[in-house]
C-alpha cells in the first residue's frame, strides 16, 4: 500500500467510527487492501479460519460494496 491507500484507510476508519455499532466493520479481526478492486476487506475470520460472517468491503472513497454479513450454508 501506498500513501493514498493509507491515507484512505485511515479515512475509511474514521468514517466507521463515527458509524459506531451501525458500522460495517465491527468484529474485524484482519483489514486486508485489494489493488484490483481499489477497495479494503474487513475480514471477520478469527484464529484457523473460523468465520461466522463473509467480509465487508470497502471502496476507496468509503462507499460500501459489501456490507458482509452471516453466512449462510443451504439458504
Amino acid at each position: 500500500m501506498g500513501s493514498r491507500e493509507l491515507s484512505a484507510l485511515l479515512a475509511v476508519l474514521e468514517q466507521e467510527l463515527e458509524r459506531g455499532r451501525e458500522g460495517h466493520i465491527i468484529g474485524t479481526w484482519t483489514i486486508r487492501y485489494e489493488k484490483e478492486r481499489g477497495a479494503f476487506s474487513f475480514d471477520k475470520c478469527e484464529n484457523d479460519g473460523y468465520c461466522e460472517e463473509r467480509p465487508s468491503v470497502l471502496a476507496l472513497d468509503g462507499s460500501v460494496l459489501d456490507p458482509g454479513g452471516p453466512i449462510v450454508i443451504g439458504g
